[in-house]
């Protein structure tokens, strides 16, 4: 299990003010896509076909946005999303003969969905606004990065798995907010959790939140109480 580093900007540094984006979403059941991170996808349905389609002839962004739970009665239509998802861009595309599409997401940052647009399309239109880390330069962030470091190592001990690859790979990472939102996407295996961890924007509350959820993981994988 490897952890890629992406570009980031300083943590002390001032988020320019952001724009909202006009843009397709693709809602999936119990996703939650963090920025800089990649997410496989098969695509299979016409209407979202014809999303990725006319995506790579925009701009090859789309939001990626868990459903809220009971949306099964409305799959077919408009089923409940959840405001705060991801927005990536397609990395890599392979459309199949069967005019499937097999694709890899790049997360760019989180946004929340003001409103659902009108669209003379099959699938959803949304206006949404990126969403800036905060909080990543207190003088505690240091210290629950590393302990967040530690917490990973000791769950890949306790399932017999090498520590060395995944020592360098958390060196690797740029930031304490990608280091968050790296490893939630890879370890944490509850949608419910993923999900508030990509609602936290304050780096600090993220990290603090994600150590407890390593800690419940752990005692699971080892026994103790």
């Amino acid at each position: 299990m490897r952890f890629r580093p992406s570009s980031s900007r300083p943590s002390g540094e001032v988020a320019p003010p952001v724009t909202p984006v006009y843009v397709a979403i693709f809602p999936l059941p119990d996703q939650a896509f963090f920025p800089r991170t990649f997410l496989p996808l098969h695509i299979f349905e016409a209407r979202y076909r014809a999303m990725i389609t006319d995506c790579l002839a925009r701009d090859r962004r789309l939001v990626v946005v868990s459903l809220k739970p009971g949306y099964e009665p409305q799959y077919e239509g408009r089923p409940p999303v959840n405001a705060i998802a991801g927005l990536g861009r397609i990395v890599k595309c392979e459309r199949l003969a069967t005019g499937r599409f097999n694709l890899l997401l790049h997360g760019e940052s989180r946004v929340r969905i003001e409103r659902e647009v009108p669209a003379d399309t099959l699938y959803r239109m949304v206006l949404a606004t990126p969403l800036a880390d905060v909080g990543a330069d207190r003088p505690g962030v240091g210290r629950l990065a590393g302990r967040v470091k530690e917490q990973c190592l000791s769950i890949l001990t306790a399932v017999g798995r090498s520590r060395a690859e995944m020592a360098e790979s958390l060196e690797a990472v740029r930031s304490p907010g990608e280091l968050c939102d790296q490893v939630a996407s890879a370890m944490l295996p509850t949608p419910a959790v993923r999900q508030e961890l990509l609602e936290e924007l304050d780096v600090e509350r993220r990290l603090e939140r994600l150590g407890a959820a390593l800690d419940d993981l752990l005692r699971q994988l080892t026994g103790e109480r």
